[in-house]
């Protein structure tokens, strides 16, 4: 494996910064060293977990260096790290890589985060390093740079450091950097005891299943879909799914753990035990993200495995012989009360949009198989408002781009294409000579398989 050399040296250009390091706030935002506002970044930059920045922002705060690689860098921006990079997309063609403005923003068992800002292009960046294991090609790795879609963060480069024990090798994943999560967005509204505008919650998921639909497509299965990995940009309202340190490349036939996911968004199959279970485990979790953003918490809050599979009963019922043989067919203990199902109109506010309930309804299903697929989801009637022209932010803004479907994406359930693909966006979307057919219909050609890249 090669280790790449990583150079330091003073900034001399590039020195304005805008004055400060720090990514821009934003109405969602938190006040440095707020509670809670290192913990954001971290999920900003890939949502390692809903802990792990504290004491990441603790680190960084305590310490007038840190540690990356064999390097100790200022936290401040008066250096510039120098890599060879290779891209993340595209043939294999290391580069070098300058950045400057590292600082810690978060760390867990999956490694440490950082944020920095390329000098080339001025953006900023996250940069996830991870222990590399040299038995083993990374998963995460070969996972993101198969993938290509605008609502999934992208992966810039990629780049491996050398530790401070012998034969130490880091993994270093260079990241699109998103300023806030979902999980901080619904907080934000929670802390001001009022429910989130249920275009946020429309626009949000919509994009999630977009992504979804995507990732399934092409064979892989996210397996730990949760609001902290959900990053938006509070002032365009995109969303880009994040943190593929858990996503697997599924086949049939070949085993897959069981213990997989965080605990209030795991699938039924998954707490009973499956080890044969499909991508119809990341719709389960991303029901449980919806109701969370109806109700202001979480819908199943379980204390551990088995609570979590009382707190799903609470709601659904006892599953019947038949559909825990659907979730696990291995599985023969089968000691549960009798308890019928709540309806959903209790379980939810007497407000809640009876369109939004339908929807919780067909995702929070026992039977895997019977859950709505993503691009299913994207058609159901609770986002029929986001296909109107005349739909907008709160602030007045045009929504993000919802419309643009790539050929990989219009071929996934083409049967649905004339109900996802507005009559207003269709111009826009599809050849002219094909704006009447739309369901048939290739895309205009995209450099990115995930997207199309025009205006709605």
């Amino acid at each position: 494996m090669e280790i790449v050399l990583v150079v330091t040296s003073p900034t001399n250009a590039h020195t304005d910064m805008s004055g400060s390091g720090r990514p821009r706030t934003s109405s969602f935002a938190e006040p440095p060293g707020a509670p809670g506002a290192a913990a954001a970044a971290a999920g900003s930059a890939v949502a390692g977990g809903s802990s792990a920045g504290k004491s990441g922002a603790s680190q960084a705060a305590g310490s007038s260096s840190t540690g990356f690689g064999n390097l100790k860098l200022a936290r401040d921006s008066g250096k510039v790290t120098t890599v060879v990079a290779t891209p993340g997309q595209g043939p294999d063609r290391p580069q070098e890589v300058s950045y400057t403005d590292i600082k810690v923003i978060g760390n867990g068992s999956f490694g440490v985060v950082y944020q920095a800002r390329l000098i080339d292009s001025q953006e900023m960046v996250a940069i996830k390093k991870v222990l590399q294991d040299k038995r083993f090609k990374n998963r995460e790795l070969q996972i993101m740079r198969k993938l290509d879609h605008c609502n999934i963060v992208r992966l810039r480069y990629f780049f491996y450091s050398s530790g401070e024990k012998k034969d130490e090798v880091y993994l270093n994943l260079v990241l699109d950097f998103v300023p806030e999560t979902v999980y901080r967005v619904a907080r934000h509204f929670n802390k001001a005891k009022s429910t989130i505008p249920i275009i946020y919650v429309k626009v949000y998921m919509y994009q999630l299943f977009r992504s979804l639909a995507y990732i399934h497509s092409q064979g892989v299965c996210h397996r730990d879909i949760k609001p902290q990995n959900l990053l938006v940009d509070p002032e365009t309202a995109i969303l880009k799914l994040c943190d593929f340190g858990s996503a697997k490349q599924l086949v049939r036939g070949e085993p897959n753990v069981s213990y997989i996911c965080s605990r209030y968004y795991r699938a039924p199959e998954l707490i009973f035990g499956a080890t044969d279970y499909t991508s119809n485990i990341d719709i389960w979790s991303a029901g449980c993200v919806l109701a969370e953003l109806l109700l202001g918490q979480p819908i199943f809050p379980g204390d551990s495995g088995v609570d979590q599979l009382v707190e799903i009963i609470k709601v659904l019922g006892t599953p019947t012989r038949e559909q825990i043989r659907e979730m696990n067919p291995n599985y023969t203990e089968f000691k549960f009360p009798q308890i019928k199902a709540h309806p959903w109109t209790k379980v939810f506010k007497p407000r809640t949009p009876p369109e939004a309930i339908s929807l919780c309804s067909r995702l929070l299903e026992y039977t895997p198989v019977t859950r709505l697929s993503p691009l299913e989801a994207c058609a159901h009637a609770f986002f029929d408002e986001l296909r109107q022209p005349t739909a907008r932010l709160p602030s007045g803004r045009e929504l993000p781009l919802l419309f643009n479907f790539s050929p990989v994406e219009l071929s996934i359930q083409p049967q649905l294409n004339s109900t996802l693909i507005p009559p207003h966006a269709r111009a826009q979307t599809l050849p002219a000579s094909h704006e009447g057919s739309v369901s048939d219909s290739p895309a205009q050609p995209s450099s990115a398989p995930g997207c199309i890249n025009n205006s709605t």
